[in-house]
């Protein structure tokens, strides 16, 4: 055969095969082509009293299914100009909480985010939020993967019963 009639055709399956080369040599595709190890089940944000709050607390189960442990080392909004992990602690009597920088998660473990335990605090946002509304949320694993989340913000925790008519949420002892 005359090479002259094989190289339109070798050109062409080369160029046909770049798209794909190139797409999956981005970390983006990398990262889409694989299930995340980590998710957020029940993801919600406690809906503030106060009409512009200066920072909001995000709860829900953070399960790792993979098997190999990871570390959530951050978060970030665009709903919210800070997302840190924050701890809740009784020290002495006294309810303290504190930044943490790492919240480690057990391959196949989990981490339950709660009022009076671990939770995100939702520092700035960038406007008022309503019942209902979805809040997209990125978690920043120690590893440099990146998983999106999102939060419900609502007035209390999942399948909580509601308030009775006339409660407070707020009791002075």
């Amino acid at each position: 055969m005359d090479i002259r009639r094989l190289l339109p055709v070798a050109l062409l399956a080369f160029v046909a095969t770049l798209p794909a080369t190139a797409s999956a040599a981005t970390p983006a595709a990398k990262a889409s082509s694989k299930t995340p190890c980590v998710a957020m089940d029940a993801g919600w944000i406690r809906l503030s009293p106060v009409p512009q709050p200066r920072m909001l607390a995000g709860f829900g189960r953070l399960a790792n299914r993979c098997g190999q442990a990871v570390a959530v080392v951050g978060a970030r909004s665009p709903v919210f100009g800070e997302v840190t992990v924050h701890e809740t602690t009784q020290v002495d009597g006294v309810s303290r909480m504190r930044e943490i920088a790492q919240l480690p998660l057990a391959a196949r473990g989990e981490a339950v985010l709660q009022p009076g335990g671990l939770h995100l605090m939702l520092m700035q946002p960038a406007k008022p939020l309503a019942e209902g509304e979805r809040v997209p949320l990125v978690l920043l694993l120690a590893d440099g993967s990146e998983v999106a989340v999102e939060l419900t913000v609502q007035r209390g925790a999942p399948g909580a019963a509601a308030p009775a008519a006339g409660a407070h949420a707020h009791h002075h002892h």
